[in-house]
This record gives structure tokens, C-alpha cells and sequence, in this order.
């Protein structure tokens, strides 16, 4: 057992308090990462604020990326020294995780959001007076200089990667979701036309994977004028202001007919619903936006979205399995065609509520935390 120091969760809406925490060394199946640097995501603020299920204290955080410190026993294929992305919790025994799609693991909640290790209980973070602190949130808590994580959730960065570590977490949720929306779950052809809602680092991801899959149309819909600015640099044909007017009519002036794909990364039940009423036959919508209102629900005509085929589909982590579609961005990055740095900026762990303040302003697309 070491020390660490950690952004702690002690309450909903409550900032985030700077702590020297205890540390378990890794377990059996587990490894120890020092972590270089974890982005911080609007999921670690939902489940800070809006789910009790993790409970706090707690730390948070799931997008982290560092070096190997310590392996438990069992865990094969990783040594102390490997520099690692950490991604999310699966089984890797259900039938999901065979078809090779860990994030609709049958265990997926409870590895990812109980807070704690499920074959005992216990967590790998505690107060120095003993008091329990959660962990292994999305299997890692990454929100610390030091991180117990699965080995099911590591993915080594290749030797090639010229990125500098510190600035990869993201690569484990945000980008991976955006990302692999367009390549995977939607499968975006090329020629086909995309649209994006939302222009956050989830959206921004999309839109560089849609340039990937060679969309003739690549649409973002985004009220903040520098990040629709940033969208045509990285492969946006068209930009939409949704406060210029009808948001419908702005689509069909650019496609007529209607939109092929169309994420939603806002969770805003009128965004979606104009979306899906922006569709061209046989188009599909994917959800990835977590809505503020959790009860929030989203009304359809049957017969509208029967006759042309029409398709809605959420999304959890792109559809992706970590360990192949990480180094797949990595290899687009060193081509220069998925340049997600551009998107991110740094701040210390120290100043982690500076750092939320400034994402919600959108002074900054991406932050990344370095401890």
C-alpha cells in the first residue's frame, strides 16, 4: 500500500476536493498505472452529480493514460514500464464480449459503475483515517497520480506513437466514442452524408471519422463560432448555427433529400427529435448524449419511421474493442488524418474545477489533467 494524491468526489454539485489517499498495490488480474495525464469527461461529472450508484467519496475519472508501476498475479502480456491507455470494464466471457462487443457487456453496470472491486467488495482508494473511498470507476479511477485498473482494460501504446503520453487518455472514451460511431456503429460509407450535433470533443471526433470514411457531406450542428471554425479544419463541409433559425430547414437547404447518418451527442430530446426528422430513407440516428433529465424520452410517429426505413441506435464507446480501434486512431493520427491534439488542452489535477468551469464556457474543447 502507497500514497497517492487524487480529485475526490464528495458530493453531487460539490467541487472536487485535492486528497492524499491510500492505494492498494494491484491484485490478481489488476495492474498499477501511474497515471501521465486523464481527461476529464462530462460522464464523470454525470455520475458526480446525478447517480448515486457510485458512491461517495469517490474518485473518478476513466480516461487515463500511463505507465505500468506494478502487474498482480495472472496478468500476462503487460510488464512494469509499458506505457498504456486505459479504457473501459467487460467481462470478456458473455456472449457480447465474444462477439466483440465489450461495451454491451452483460456486466458492463456493475463493472464500470459499482465503485468497488465485485468479488469482495473492497475498493483500491481510502482515506487516511480509513474511510472507504469508491474506485474503479469504468474499472480505474484515473482522477489520481496512481490507478488500479483490470488488465481487460489496458491497451498498449505502440512504440510508433510520437504523441506524447500524457495526451492519449481521451483516445479510451471520448474519442473512441465519436470515432467509432461513424466507423463502426453507423459504418458511414463512402459518399454517404453525415451530421453532427454537438461539437464537443465527441462530436469533433466524429467529424474527423467521417473525413476518414470519405463522406461527401460532412454537416456540424454547434452554437460556439471557434468550434465550428475548428470542425471545417478538420473535415466539416458545412457548419450550422442552430441559433441562426429553423434548424430543419438549414439541413434540407444542404440536402434536400435528407441526411444519410446523424449523431446526436447532446442529448437534447428536440436535437434529436429534429434529427430524426432531417433523416433521408433507410438513414440511422445514433445516441451517444447523455439528457440532463434522465426520465427524458423521445416521441416518434410509427408509421414515419417504419415506411422509410428509418433506424435509431444508441451507442456506448463507439461499438469499439479498445485494444484494436486505439491503435487503428493512433495509426490515422501519425498520417495526420485524426489529429486530436489540436482539440486539447492541459491543466493540472490541482486546478481540476478551474479546468470544468472552462470546458462548460467552451474556452477549451478538451481538457486533459495532468497530475
Amino acid at each position: 500500500m502507497t500514497t497517492c494524491c487524487a480529485a475526490v468526489a464528495r458530493g453531487a454539485n460539490q467541487p472536487f476536493t485535492i486528497e492524499q489517499l491510500t492505494v492498494d498495490g494491484p491484485r490478481a488480474g489488476e495492474v498499477l498505472v501511474r497515471i501521465a495525464g486523464v481527461g476529464l469527461c462530462h460522464t464523470d461529472l454525470v455520475f458526480r452529480d446525478q447517480f448515486d450508484a457510485f458512491a461517495k467519496p469517490g474518485v473518478l475519472g476513466h480516461e487515463g493514460a500511463g505507465v505500468i508501476e506494478a502487474v498482480g498475479e495472472g496478468v500476462t502480456g503487460l510488464a512494469a514500464g509499458d506505457r498504456v491507455v486505459l479504457g473501459f470494464s467487460s467481462c470478456g466471457e458473455c456472449a457480447r464480449c465474444a462477439e466483440d462487443l465489450p461495451s454491451y457487456c452483460v456486466q458492463f453496470v456493475p463493472l464500470n459503475y459499482a465503485g468497488m472491486r465485485l468479488d469482495d467488495g473492497s475498493t483500491a482508494h481510502a482515506a487516511h483515517d480509513g474511510e472507504r473511498v469508491s474506485s474503479h470507476f469504468f474499472g480505474q479511477s484515473s482522477f489520481a497520480t496512481l490507478a488500479v485498473t483490470r488488465a481487460r482494460n489496458v491497451v498498449k501504446v505502440p512504440d510508433s506513437t510520437t504523441v506524447p503520453l500524457e495526451l492519449l487518455g481521451p483516445l479510451g472514451c471520448g474519442l473512441m466514442t465519436g470515432a467509432g460511431a461513424v466507423m463502426n456503429s453507423m459504418a458511414c460509407k463512402a459518399g454517404s452524408s453525415l451530421i453532427v450535433f454537438g461539437g464537443g470533443p465527441v462530436g469533433l471526433a466524429a467529424v474527423m471519422a467521417g473525413k476518414v470514411r470519405e463522406c461527401s457531406q460532412i454537416i456540424l450542428v454547434e452554437p460556439v463560432a471557434s468550434r465550428r471554425a475548428i470542425a471545417q479544419e478538420l473535415g466539416a463541409t458545412h457548419v450550422i448555427d442552430p441559433a441562426d433559425g429553423d434548424l430543419g430547414e438549414a439541413i434540407r437547404a444542404i440536402l434536400p433529400l435528407g441526411v444519410d447518418a446523424a449523431l446526436d451527442t447532446t442529448g437534447n430530446v428536440a436535437v434529436i427529435e429534429t434529427g430524426l426528422g432531417n433523416l433521408a430513407p433507410h438513414g440511422i440516428i445514433g445516441l451517444v448524449g447523455v439528457p440532463r433529465d434522465m426520465t427524458a424520452s423521445v416521441t416518434f410517429n410509427i408509421a414515419a419511421l417504419m415506411t422509410p426505413g428509418l433506424r435509431i441506435i444508441g451507442i456506448i464507446e463507439g461499438d469499439a474493442v479498445p485494444q484494436d480501434f486505439i491503435p487503428e486512431l493512433l495509426a490515422l493520427n501519425a498520417q495526420g488524418r485524426f489529429p486530436f491534439e489540436r482539440m486539447v488542452q492541459t491543466f493540472p489535477l490541482s486546478r481540476i474545477n478551474e479546468a470544468i468551469d472552462a470546458q462548460a464556457r467552451g474556452d477549451c474543447i478538451k481538457v486533459v489533467l495532468i497530475p
